[in-house]
């Protein structure tokens, strides 16, 4: 297996673009990649996408070659493949190109995410995002994506004590971040009582603690590490890829307040790295839910089970501490179309430790985690970033 870089990045804003088709913000993040990557189109050896539900959403399958068509490469015949796994989708393009470049089938793919969620309304969006769950047992009964992250955020204040206060402190902190990142669905601070006193969604989940629907797409270019000082001085190294899965339906779960999809995938990365989760300088967590935040933060290994709500709350992961989590602002104020964001995700850990992050800049990083979640956590992906040296 050959080693594997990140060489161009690019994104879109975040938000409700509602002037924008699908095609022309899925085009747009990938010629930035390319221009990024100082590739051109003729480099490329293949097409990954990610994307959860483009029919459902704008009435279009068979998106990838799509994508290929509107870009002018349709008369290359590359490969374009869609990749869907609910909200982890762009994430499992980007382990699905990560792979074909390391085999060594291809020398340089680009991997993109994309989602037009705000061009159906609220109610639609939401039940179509809601099928990333079991809608035979979970669905189907009247549960949705908040009601069950309720459930699970309910059932870890009853175990650890994990305060409503500690929840929305995750919320409060993402928005301190969104508002330096000029690509964020929601660049608006919040204050502690804001978050508290919103109205609810699912007890004990309110309004500020749930991340929206939002349109964007983001994209990297990934090739070869052996040839990628031809291209840039700032190669970063892909140290780890890793993907575990878990039951569908929460009911079936182990413990429902641990996400084993990611703890296995965290543990098989920091093995693949021969690295530990002390090394990590900064890391985009998945925080759909503000309780997602603080499960994630336990189950990757960066605090013991339970103490994710006390471990935030001591600003042991914010800006400025030794590994700030979700500089970005994360998905609840950065913006959360599906398929993008495991690509954004890659996209901001890529310029943190590129030094490019400007005003949200983590200072010194140059070991760096990636965390997305499908569902309830029937799928977690885990990268591991670093500066090449």
């Amino acid at each position: 297996m050959r080693d594997v870089a990140v060489l161009g990045v690019g994104m879109t804003k975040f938000g409700e673009l509602w002037d924008r088709s699908f095609r022309e913000i899925g085009i747009e993040a990938g010629l930035q990649a390319l221009v990024d990557a100082k590739l051109s189109s003729a480099d490329l050896g293949a097409l990954y996408l990610g994307n959860m539900a483009s029919g459902s959403l704008i009435d279009q399958e068979h998106i990838a070659p799509l994508i290929l068509d509107y870009a002018g490469l349709a008369g290359r015949h590359l490969p374009a493949v869609r990749v869907e796994g609910g909200g982890a989708s762009g994430s499992l393009a980007f382990h699905a190109g990560y792979l074909a470049v390391a085999s060594g089938l291809y020398d340089f793919v680009v991997v993109g995410g994309a989602e037009k969620l705000t061009d159906v309304p609220d109610v639609a969006g939401s039940q179509i995002t809601d099928s990333a769950a079991d809608h035979e047992w979970e669905i189907v009964f009247g549960a949705t994506l908040p009601a069950l992250w309720a459930l699970i955020a309910r059932r870890h204040m009853h175990q650890y004590g994990t305060t409503r206060e500690q929840l929305a402190r995750v919320a409060v902190q993402d928005h301190e971040m969104g508002s330096k990142n000029p690509n964020a669905h929601y660049r608006n601070k919040l204050t502690l009582d804001q978050v508290l006193g919103a109205g609810p969604v699912a007890e004990p989940l309110g309004v500020f603690d749930c991340a929206p629907l939002s349109d964007g797409a983001a994209a990297v270019v990934l090739g070869p590490l052996e040839t990628a000082r031809r291209y840039t001085d700032q190669p970063i190294r892909i140290a780890a890829s890793q993907v575990a899965c878990d039951t569908l339906g929460v009911q079936h779960r182990r413990d429902v307040t641990t996400l084993d999809s990611t703890v296995v995938a965290a543990r098989h990365a920091f093995e693949q790295a021969r690295r530990a989760p002390a090394d990590v300088n900064v890391a985009e967590i998945h925080d759909a839910y503000s309780i997602s935040a603080l499960v994630a933060l336990e189950d990757l290994g960066f605090c013991e089970k339970g103490r994710g709500g006390p471990e935030f709350e001591s600003g042991r992961f914010a800006p400025g501490a030794a590994m700030p989590v979700n500089p970005s602002g994360g998905l609840k104020a950065q913006g959360r179309p599906f398929g993008a964001v495991g690509v954004a995700q890659i996209v901001e850990i890529v310029r943190q430790l590129r030094g490019e992050a400007k005003d949200r800049q983590v200072a010194g990083a140059s070991f760096g985690l990636a965390h997305d979640v499908g569902g309830t956590g029937a799928t977690s992906v885990v990268t591991l970033l670093e500066t090449a040296g």
